[in-house]
């Protein structure tokens, strides 16, 4: 697994900011992520400039913490000479992929970002109780792990599924919409497992059919895959086909 690649640009705001810096790049570096910052990498007598420049260049993204003194610096093209001036200027920023910066706002009054990166979506950190919050955005959006995944899209509930769509399974997937059917009655749903006996075929294999009829809008999922229920479009499938009498 690939270990994704961060490096932190901030300015050196007080001794308490230098901490609170440190302290979020220790935790991204317990979760999973090589954080980079210069309170690790540097030295008195460092070339600050190169170590800039081939952090950015190696870096898969870039966080900038926008304290108020951050976003002047950036706005004024004030370089990164000296532990106190260590931040990404906007001349160096225009020859990086803009796509890598994720911007921090960690401010006390009005929320500010660098002028080249006005229009881009940050992560808020001004507001103490929020922290784990945020804190939990940041490291998704890292890890490329949101909390909400794009669900496929499904059939359209008007139009006929063609037969061909069923991948040469119709024979098996039919046999198993009438079971389902015949079992569930008038009740709600079946048991899984019931239906997987009937047709003597393992948990495993009725589990892909049932994921296909699912896909195909003729059953649901009941507690789990514990349960198996045919929905409206399903039952009428197997009324035109002849699989329910």
């Amino acid at each position: 697994m690939e270990v994704p690649k961060v490096f932190i640009s901030y300015s050196h705001d007080t001794l308490d900011h230098k901490k609170w810096v440190l302290e979020l790049a220790i935790r991204l570096r317990n979760n999973g992520i090589d954080a980079i910052i210069d309170q690790f990498e540097l030295q008195a007598g460092d070339d600050v400039p190169h170590f800039m420049e081939t952090s950015l260049a190696k870096a898969d993204k870039i966080i900038m913490i926008c304290t108020e003194r951050y976003v002047n610096k950036a706005n004024n093209g004030e370089g990164g000479v000296g532990y106190e001036k260590m931040i990404v200027t906007s001349n160096l920023l225009k020859r990086i992929d803009e796509n890598k910066v994720i911007p921090i706002i960690r401010q006390n009054g009005e929320t500010k970002l660098p002028t080249f990166l006005s229009s881009k979506l940050y992560i808020n950190f001004s507001k103490n109780d929020e922290y784990e919050f945020n804190f939990d955005n940041l490291l998704r959006t890292i890890h490329k792990t949101p909390i909400f995944e794009k669900p496929p899209i499904g059939n359209n509930p008007f139009k006929e599924v063609p037969k061909e769509s069923l991948n040469g399974d119709i024979k098996l997937i039919n046999e198993t919409l009438k079971t389902i059917a015949n079992l569930q009655g008038i009740s709600h749903f079946t048991e899984s497992i019931r239906v997987s006996q009937i047709l003597q075929i393992s948990p495993v294999m009725f589990k892909v059919i049932g994921i296909k009829l699912n896909t195909l809008g003729y059953t649901k999922w009941v507690n789990g895959n514990s349960y198996i229920t045919i929905t409206d479009k399903g039952l009428m499938y197997a009324y035109e086909n002849n699989l329910i009498s």
